[in-house]
């Protein structure tokens, strides 16, 4: 069963070296990152073998968010084989997440 990876400063980069993987930085007091949540939860099985569906906690991860330039949030961002290649910010509909995650695969 799928599940989203938590990212930090160790794992980020190996995590997202190879293949296709959805970013989304976020934090606990952020209303539109909680709305999102359980769709970033349900991509995380849909598309587990397919793409890496992660997290980035801002509050935790100060580096990772300043390193990735994120200035409000959500913001998604989508990497193939470590390279950014597409970004949502904002809070989106499951729909749009799958269509750009389906267009890099």
């Amino acid at each position: 069963m799928g599940k989203y990876i938590e990212l930090n400063q160790n794992n980020m980069e190996d995590t997202i070296k190879e293949g296709v993987s959805l970013v989304d930085f976020w934090a606990p007091w952020c209303g539109p990152c909680r709305m999102i949540s359980p769709v970033i939860d349900q991509l995380a099985v849909e598309f587990d073998g397919k793409a890496k569906i992660c997290k980035v906690n801002t509050e935790e991860e100060a580096d990772l968010t300043a390193q990735y330039q994120v200035r409000s949030i959500p913001t998604i961002l989508f990497f193939k084989d470590g390279k950014i290649v597409d970004q949502l910010i904002g809070a989106t509909t499951k729909a749009k997440l799958e269509e750009k995650l389906n267009a890099h695969l």
